[in-house]
């Protein structure tokens, strides 16, 4: 097996030296590399990852989140890609963790996640994740596809603005086995520090029903934007 790692960025300086650091900490000779592709950075994303020594970072000429993971799986020389969010940190074992999922006849799949904070009800949102369900899972879990399976998809919708992940999961695993790997990875509690939690899970809920009744994404973004701090 040899891994592609796909980061989308923007603005996050804080936290991709963080990851970076943390994957190449634990990687070994089945990491092939890690593409960083950004879209649009206001601070100095592209910079730290230049100091940290990476090579493929990519400017995105939209600031799309599926553009730029389309971009960088485009861009991967692996055979296997693995979508990461910057402001996560994937177990140690990730390497391992994908390819025994693979070996096991998951060519697919994610973690479960759990947040950097103690707060009880942000445990239980994490408790949640083990189970599959499409309300239960998200970008910030990463998610693992082989390069050849991803392109056969023909990669992530790009007239979707938000709720590009969920529209993927759905439409691939039609097609294929997926596998939640039962081990967490930790996912920054930002948005929950920013807005309460009421705050957070009703504009996700109202979001995803929206989604799934059809409204325009325009009018989703406004929606969950509207109803956020960032």
């Amino acid at each position: 097996m040899l891994l592609s790692i796909i980061i989308p960025t923007y603005n996050e300086e804080k936290n991709l030296p963080r990851l970076i650091r943390h994957l190449c900490d634990h990687r070994d000779e089945r990491l092939l590399e890690i593409i960083v592709v950004d879209g649009g950075s206001e601070d100095q994303t592209c910079e730290k990852a230049r100091n940290l020594g990476l090579k493929q970072i990519f400017s995105c000429p939209r600031r799309s989140r599926a553009c730029q993971m389309n971009q960088g799986a485009k861009a991967a020389k692996g055979e296997v890609l693995y979508f990461v969010h910057a402001d996560t940190l994937p177990p140690s074992t990730y390497l391992d963790d994908i390819e025994t999922a693979m070996q096991q006849g998951f060519p697919m799949g994610c973690y479960r996640f759990q947040f950097d904070s103690n707060r009880r009800i942000l445990k239980f949102n994490s408790w949640l994740t083990r189970f599959d369900r499409i309300s239960f899972r998200g970008g910030d879990q990463s998610m693992f596809i082989p390069k050849a399976l991803f392109e056969e998809m023909e990669g992530f919708k790009e007239d979707h603005l938000i709720m590009e992940e969920y529209e993927f999961l759905l439409r691939a695993r039609k097609h294929t086995p997926f596998k939640i790997i039962p081990k967490e990875i930790i996912v920054s509690a930002r948005k929950y520090d920013n807005n309460s939690w009421f705050r957070v899970q009703l504009a996700n809920v109202i979001v995803f029903n929206m989604y799934f009744l059809g409204f325009p994404q325009e009018k989703l973004v406004r929606t969950y934007r509207g109803m956020l701090r960032d």
